[in-house]
Parts: C-alpha cells; structure tokens; sequence
C-alpha cells in the first residue's frame, strides 16, 4: 500500500467500526460511469458533510493492492450488479489538497509551487511501489507507463479539490498552475482516454469558472443547487436518521428541528451528517457548526454592502424564504456583483438551503440559526444595528404590555419594509411579524402554525429552557379587530398546548384595518397575561 497510490481500505475500515450510515449506495453509480464519456465527476457540499468519509469509501473499494469484498458484503453495494466488476480493479490515486496546502505552509512553500509538489510526491510513490519505473521524470508519462505494464487503469479520487480557490483567492497564479495540473490529467487528449476509468472530485465549491466557462469543462457537476441523482448521497436521507433515533432511542422531532431543512428535488430531507451523529454520541442538541475547521467566516459574507443586503439577512433570520437568482455566480469566494451572489455562495457552504421549484432560500434549521443570530450581533452597519435594536425594543414592549408601542413598530416594519404591490397581502403580515421580531432567537424557539386545541396558533414565540421569557402566542387578523384575535385564541384554546409548558404565557392580539380610508388605516394591538 501507499499514500498516494493505492492507498488500501484501512480508512474505510476504521469508519465502520464505529456507528455508519450506509451510503455504498454512491459506488454503483460511479461504477456505471467507469470507462464513459461521463466518468469525470464533481460533487460540492459544505463541510462536515462526510466528503471524506465518500473519498475513503471508494478508495477501499475502487483499490487493487486490497480485498475489500469482506468489508463491503454487509452494505447496500453488494446488492448491485456492478460490484464484483469493479471491486478492487483499479489503480486508486487518492489526493486531499488540503493536507498538501497544510504541508506547504509548514514549510513556507508558495502554494503557487504546489502542483509540482503533488505531481513529485504520487511520482516518488509510484516507484517506491514500482522500482522498474524510476527512469521516468515525468508524472503523466510513468502514469501511462503504469496503465500499458499492468494492463489496468487509475481512479483518481480528490478531496477538498477546492482548497486552492479557497486558500489563494487573490492569487491567479497559483490558481491558473493548479487547474493546468487538473486539465493535464482530465482534459488531456494524450492521457486521459488511455489512463483515466474515472474521476471523483469533493469540495465545497462548484468548479470555478474561467470567464462564462468550466476551467474543467469535462467534469459533470452535482452541486447544492443541483444534486441530481448524487441527492441522497450529500448527507442523512429523512429515512436514515429516524432509523438512526430509533434504535439509540433519540427524539427524531428534536432531531428534525434542529439538523433538518436541506431538501433535494425526489430525495426529501437531508440533513447534517457530522451534526446527527455528534447529537446521538452526546446526548445532547447543540450547534456542532462552530467545531467545523472552514476559514470562511459567516460573519464576513452577510457584512456585505450590498443595497436591500440587511434586510434579506433580517428576513432569513426571522425566517422568511428570500428570492434568490443563482445563475452567474462565479464559483469563488471574492467574486460577487450583488446580493444573490452572496446568498448563492452561502447556500455551497451549507449556511441557506436552497429550493429549486421556486428559487428561495431559508435557514435551514436551528443549528444554523444559532450561528446567524450570534454573528449578526458582530456586524457593524448601521443599519443592522438599527434593526437589532428595534427588535430588542419590541419584545420589551410586548413582555410590558406597551400595545400602542408595538402596533406602532409593527406598522413601520410593514410600511418600510413591504412593497407597495404586496403591502395588502394577508401573507405580508406574517412575514413583517417574523421580520420585527428577528432577534428572537436570543431567549426564543419560532413556530408557525403550531397545532393548538382546535386549530392553529398563528406563530408562537416558546422561551428556552435557560430563559424566564414567558411564551408568546400571536394571532393575526385582517380586517378585523386585535380584540377579536385575541378572542379567537380564547375561543380555539390555543394556549392549551403551553400549559405545562412552567411559564407565563401573552397573548398578542395584532390586526390591520385595509378597509378603512387611506389615512385611517392602522395597525392595532391587544396583549393579555395569563
């Protein structure tokens, strides 16, 4: 076995001892691309979302200096026709750029210098394992040597392809050598048909693009935006995680709470894979997001300056679904024309899910909402800090019974924030209650549409357990009256769902009147204690 080639299946091995998720699934439709015009494959997904664990799955099953047919017996790939073809068949070149970039920088190489320093060290471990080889100097050259003398053809499988983009964003040199290192080994003419069964590439962004093209144009791509078949593969499936609660007993609704909301287009919910299994090892749910080693800061993406950019960032904290256009986006970390372009890179590194049906964004969940809350109370424009301590105000108010202050400061939400198309849609309300009361987050848990004695509850504000914030019930009318709205939770026992819940709880009564003359249309608050 070695490093580089033919690295063996001791990674895998070591992964399932411990508890694993199957996911062999992924080998057969790689195995269905060996030796095609589509065996060059690209899969981005944020960190900590078990791209590592993919690359040492296929090396151990891909790697002819090993038998792994033991290993895999028990796992959905030895179901597939495909598995016997192509177990153990091939040579395996398995890289992680980022261990090479760590390297350099120990030794304060320029990483523009680093394709040579990968190219030397898989040539030195071709023929450490291939002595008869060392007459060749160059990489491409012994690799083609390699494939006539043992009659077999290299998988390449790289992990954290991207690391270069991600560590040199200023440095188009270093760029440019790195991807003439990629294209001499996939776009090759000379090489590539001869010596390439196929290609596996991990990172967490898309291939970056060279002017309006692919600087790897061969690649398929299958992204956060567009998974396609990969889907079910980008983390846990729905079915998987509550199999997982079920047999170590965890509560598959805490779990869905707070690790679910990316969703995929015939695949469902998927959700964090590091996140669920940390959840089950400690008992415990938390944000396990802070632990992961990404270098992008949240914190520096949405301090973007861009016109309307703080209040999408309000939206998404509160939690209204944003309109995002994806296309365009350069596939870099510095490269942004707007707002959509930010929105687009947060939804690679796995802050936004992303529906394609209807081209919104959300936060996807609790564990990501915590780490937006905590860096928005960071960001320095004006603007934020305006809205964070707007907010603030209004759930003093609510908490003090202040219904004048907080009809008012609802109805400037509503008037600044809602266009003048949407501002007598019922639906804007909702979302202008959300957008007022984003700080929420500090002492509250949000539900919409919380199943409540007979009906719904509008949106219901419950405190944390380390808060002594009594609960919030809001319902909302149009038209009517706030009185009324309180009235009705009376009447549909909304508050019954909270009374073991050991806090007070108010009820926020808020309407607003679009029958009522033009300068008499108002918003009108009603707060009970109970």
């Amino acid at each position: 076995m070695g490093i580089y080639l033919n690295p063996g299946n001791e990674g895998f091995r070591q992964i399932v001892t411990s508890e694993y998720v199957d996911k062999s699934g992924l080998i057969a439709h790689i195995n269905h691309a060996i030796n095609t015009t589509k065996n060059l494959i690209c899969i981005s997904r944020p960190r900590r979302f078990g791209k590592s664990y993919a690359a040492r799955m296929l090396c151990a099953y891909y790697d002819r200096s090993c038998d792994s047919a033991q290993l895999f017996s028990q796992y959905q790939i030895a179901q597939d026709p495909s598995f016997l073809k192509h177990l153990n068949h091939y040579h395996v070149i398995s890289l992680d750029i980022s261990g090479f970039i760590s390297e350099a920088r120990i030794q304060n190489i320029p990483l523009k210098d680093l394709p040579w320093i990968i190219s030397n060290k898989i040539l030195k471990d071709v023929i450490s394992a291939y002595p008869d080889l060392d007459q060749f100097t160059s990489l491409n050259d012994c690799l083609i040597e390699l494939v006539n003398r043992t009659k077999t053809k290299i998988i390449f499988i790289i992990d954290e392809w991207d690391a270069v983009i991600r560590e040199t964003q200023t440095d188009e040199e270093a760029q440019n050598r790195f991807f003439s290192l990629l294209r001499g080994w996939f776009k090759n003419s000379n090489f590539t048909p001869g010596v390439i069964a196929a290609a596996y590439m991990t990172g967490i962004l898309p291939i970056k693009k060279d002017g309006s093209q692919s600087a790897i144009s061969d690649f398929e791509e299958y992204t956060m935006i567009k998974p396609r078949k990969y889907g079910q593969f980008v983390g846990f499936t729905e079915r998987e995680v509550a199999e997982l609660c079920r047999q170590k007993d965890v509560s598959f609704t805490l779990m869905k709470q707070w690790y679910d909301g990316y969703t995929f287009k015939d695949v469902g919910s998927v959700y964090n894979p590091n996140s669920v299994m940390k959840a089950v090892r400690f008992e415990d749910f938390d944000s396990y997001w802070t632990e992961s080693s990404a270098a992008e800061s949240l914190m520096k993406y949405i301090s973007q300056d861009y016109n309307g950019f703080t209040k999408t960032i309000a939206e998404l904290v509160g939690g209204v679904d944003v309109q995002v256009n994806t296309k365009g986006f350069a596939n870099d970390l510095t490269t942004f024309r707007g707002k959509d372009d930010v929105l687009t890179l947060l939804i690679h590194l796995g802050y936004l899910s992303y529906n394609s049906e209807n081209s919104i964004v959300r936060i996807p969940n609790e564990e990501i909402r915590l780490e937006f809350q905590k860096s928005i109370r960071e960001v320095h424009h004006t603007a934020t800090l305006e809205r964070l301590k707007d907010s603030d105000q209004l759930f003093i108010d609510t908490l003090q019974g202040n219904e004048t202050a907080v009809a008012k400061q609802i109805e400037k939400i509503h008037s600044e924030e809602t266009s003048p198309l949407h501002y007598n849609k019922e639906d804007s309300l909702r979302s202008v209650i959300k957008l007022a009361y984003y700080t929420y987050k500090d002492h509250y848990l949000q539900w919409e549409e919380l199943p409540s004695g007979v009906g719904y509850a509008d949106i219901v504000y419950l405190p944390k357990k380390d808060s002594d914030w009594p609960a919030l019930v809001i319902e909302l009318k149009w038209n009517q009256s706030a009185e009324g709205a309180i009235d009705q939770i009376y009447n549909r026992n909304y508050p019954d769902v909270l009374k073991n819940y050991g806090s007070d709880i108010l009820l926020v009564g808020i309407n607003y009147d679009k029958s009522a003359p033009i300068e008499k249309r108002r918003h009108t608050c009603k707060i009970v204690r109970i």
